[in-house]
């Protein structure tokens, strides 16, 4: 039997990855949503490339139907997305919103909707934000639009009319800077010790999901500051 039931999306990414890994080693079920399968996942909804948001929807929620049927999950743990810059006088501003767009924002929203069908009574669905977008990001316009967007729905589900069941929460994760081999490839003289180890996060949603009380109220923006490797979390 099982310890609960999961669904990563994103799973193939860096922090995707690491949670998929830590939750099958402590006896979770674990449903993978990414362009790829994950090898180690219990099940896997690979999402194909679509040229519409309501299409890939449409197409992803079928597709986790199947696997999903009745049997609910305790959380939908939301970690799809990316990274690019641009500020407004760059050519390719828009063509990086785009992208940031689909990678996040439809991801998220997406998630929201299977929360509503797919999520157990008193579970929660957790959304990818960015600390560093909060007061506005001029450098990377695109980028910070999306993390806004996603913010923002973290907030409107939080809200009794936004279809969760029955007691369930909406938290957002807020890194300043997640410890990935991209990132260490991309900033190799930054100081990692300022960095959030992906276990460190993985820790903190095992927690959320095993112990209801220890999550913050719902809507809320988790922050995650880290020194001297200990992560601590600060809401907005």
């Amino acid at each position: 039997m099982s310890a609960g039931r999961l669904v990563v999306y994103g799973g193939r990414g860096a922090l995707g990855n690491a949670l998929v890994e830590y939750f099958i080693a402590r006896d979770y079920w674990v449903l993978s949503v990414d362009l790829k399968a994950h090898e180690k996942s219990h099940a896997n909804v690979v999402v194909p490339q679509c040229s519409s948001w309501i299409e890939q929807e449409k197409t992803v929620l079928s597709l986790m139907q199947k696997v999903i049927g009745d049997n609910k999950v305790n959380a939908i743990l939301c970690v799809a997305g990316g990274w690019a810059g641009g500020n407004a006088h760059s050519v390719n501003m828009i063509k990086n919103a785009d992208t940031m767009w689909k990678q996040s924002v439809w991801s998220s929203s997406i998630c929201a909707r299977a929360a509503t069908t797919y999520l157990r009574p008193g579970g929660f669905v957790q959304f990818t934000g960015s600390a560093s977008v909060i007061d506005g990001a001029g450098s990377m316009i695109g980028y910070g639009m999306t993390k806004a967007a996603v913010h923002h729905l973290t907030k409107s589900m939080a809200s009794a009319e936004s279809g969760l069941p029955t007691g369930c929460s909406s938290l957002a994760l807020l890194p300043v800077c997640l410890d990935t081999p991209a990132n260490r490839k991309s900033m190799p003289k930054e100081a990692y010790n300022k960095w959030t180890p992906l276990e460190s996060v993985a820790e903190l949603l095992h927690k959320w999901i095993s112990d209801p009380t220890s999550r913050p109220q719902s809507g809320s923006l988790v922050k995650l500051i880290t020194k001297d490797g200990q992560t601590k979390t600060i809401i907005i």
